[in-house]
C-alpha cells in the first residue's frame, strides 16, 4: 500500500522560506514522477511543480519559477520543496502526488495516482 506523509507546512511571514517534505512508503519511489499541487481557499487545486523519477527532469508553475525549487533523494524515497520568497498568495494546503508513467500531462493533477493528506502553509502579509 501507498503512502505519501507531507511535513513542514507552517506560518510563515512574507519574504519567509519553508522547506515542505514528503516522505513516501510502498512506492517503487525511482521510478515514479512526483509533484507538488496546492489548494488556496476558495481555490481550485493548482499544479506547483513536478520532477521526474532520475530528478533531471522539472517543471514549475510560472507563479513559482524562480522561488520554488523540487528535489528528490531516491535513497530516502522523499521528496522536498524549497519555498523562498513566500508571498501571501502561496496560502494553501500542499499536497504531494506521485505516479508512474502515463500517457498525460505530469502537470495535470488528474494523472497522479496516489496523493498525500496535505500540509498547511499559512503566508502573513
Amino acid at each position: 500500500q501507498v503512502h505519501l506523509v507531507e511535513s513542514g507546512g507552517r506560518l510563515v511571514q512574507a519574504g519567509g522560506s519553508l522547506r515542505l517534505s514528503c516522505a513516501t512508503s510502498g512506492l517503487s519511489f525511482s521510478w515514479a514522477t512526483m509533484a507538488w499541487f496546492r489548494q488556496g481557499p476558495g481555490k481550485e487545486r493548482e499544479f506547483v511543480a513536478f520532477i521526474n523519477g532520475g530528478g533531471d527532469n522539472t517543471e514549475y508553475a510560472d507563479s513559482v519559477k524562480g522561488r520554488f525549487t523540487i528535489s528528490r533523494d531516491n535513497v530516502k524515497n522523499t521528496q522536498y520543496l524549497q519555498m523562498n520568497s513566500l508571498k501571501p498568495e502561496a496560502t494553501a494546503v500542499y499536497y504531494c502526488a506521485a505516479k508512474y508513467y502515463n500517457l498525460f500531462s505530469s502537470s495535470h493533477a488528474p494523472s497522479y495516482d496516489y496523493w498525500g493528506q496535505g500540509t498547511q502553509v499559512t503566508v502573513s502579509s
